[in-house]
């Protein structure tokens, strides 16, 4: 992602009052000289009795809707272009809404898609929603998920990497972590902390039921010593700008939210895994655990092999028809 050239701002409501995955859009577009697409996917069931019932033929109401959505969308996007921004838009009848957004992606050739948290009724307000995990999980460019409402001013970006692999990522994806970190940093004048959160050295005895038992002293100082090795060793083939380096004991989903809070990160960049063999591609574990409770925006970076499942033909909209005869 250091070239980022086009960025696809995904707007789930284009009359929201507050938008501000468009404002750090529109950021990341003035810092790296990129044009900007703002789309809306139509995805809302359209009721066919209740059309025909009001006369109201299907394909113009269609039609209809997919200019008051752009109308609204070139109204944001005129905004845009005052602060000297290439701003396109565009609506489209498509669902699930992740991968309507996947397809424009692919089809625009995008190099990151940004998309504010999908906030629904869940346990706890500040989980992910079904579209965002979707949307990770399909995406073949990285994918910003902007969860703050706080404008960008010099901010810290947090490369969370895992040189010692212990969460079975590739080895070029701490490269590419590292990278776009340095990428953002660079562009936003701001400052690059890069975290390693290395496991504690346990032993596992047979018959355990409450968990291993943590072994400190010389283990864990040998187990500190491999864990910065190894990230020096991966610092050191990469051209970085000036940054900070942390390296600290724990279990990621707790440490690396608690560093972006004491660091006060604005974004933490981080890798998304495949997992091969199964019938739907899955995000990391460690990347589930830790989107959630993260309390800034997260940029999520894939393999470079990645390639998305998602069809390249639209759906169209989704249409429902109640049976005027039902039968038990």
């Amino acid at each position: 992602m250091q070239n980022v050239k086009r960025i696809l701002v995904a707007i789930k409501d284009p009359g929201a009052r507050a938008l501000p995955a468009v404002r750090k859009a529109a950021q990341l577009a003035q810092a790296h000289g990129a044009e900007l697409e703002l789309f809306h996917s139509l995805s809302q069931t359209i009721m066919v009795d209740a059309l025909q019932a009001q006369e109201i033929d299907l394909r113009e109401y269609e039609r209809e809707q997919v200019a008051r959505t752009v109308a609204r969308l070139e109204t944001i996007a005129a905004r845009l272009r005052r602060h000297r921004i290439e701003v396109s838009v565009a609506a489209e009848w498509d669902h699930p809404p992740s991968e309507a957004i996947v397809r424009r992606a692919i089809k625009r050739k995008v190099d990151l898609v940004v998309a504010e948290r999908h906030a629904g009724k869940h346990v706890a307000g500040w989980m992910l929603s079904y579209t965002d995990w979707e949307l990770l999980r399909l995406a073949p460019c990285p994918v910003l998920i902007v969860k703050t409402p706080r404008p960008y001013h010099r901010p810290t970006v947090m490369a969370a990497v895992d040189p010692l692999h212990q969460h079975a990522k590739p080895v070029r994806l701490d490269a590419e972590i590292l990278k776009t970190a340095g990428s953002l940093k660079t562009a936003m004048k701001g400052t690059l902390q890069v975290v390693h959160v290395y496991p504690p050295p346990v032993v596992v005895t047979a018959g355990w039921v409450a968990g291993p038992v943590l072994m400190p002293g010389a283990d864990g100082r040998e187990a500190e010593a491999r864990a910065r090795a190894a990230l020096a060793s991966e610092l050191e083939r990469l051209p970085l700008p000036p940054h900070k380096v942390t390296v600290l004991e724990g279990v990621p989903r707790e440490a690396l939210p608690a560093t972006a809070r004491a660091t006060r990160a604005s974004i933490v960049v981080m890798g998304a895994v495949s997992r091969s063999g199964l019938k739907r591609l899955l995000i990391g574990n460690t990347a589930e655990a830790v989107l959630d409770a993260l309390p800034c925006d997260v940029l999520i970076i894939k393999p470079g092999r990645f390639k998305s499942p998602v069809p390249a033909r639209s759906r169209g909209a989704q249409l429902m028809a109640i049976p005027s005869q039902m039968t038990v």
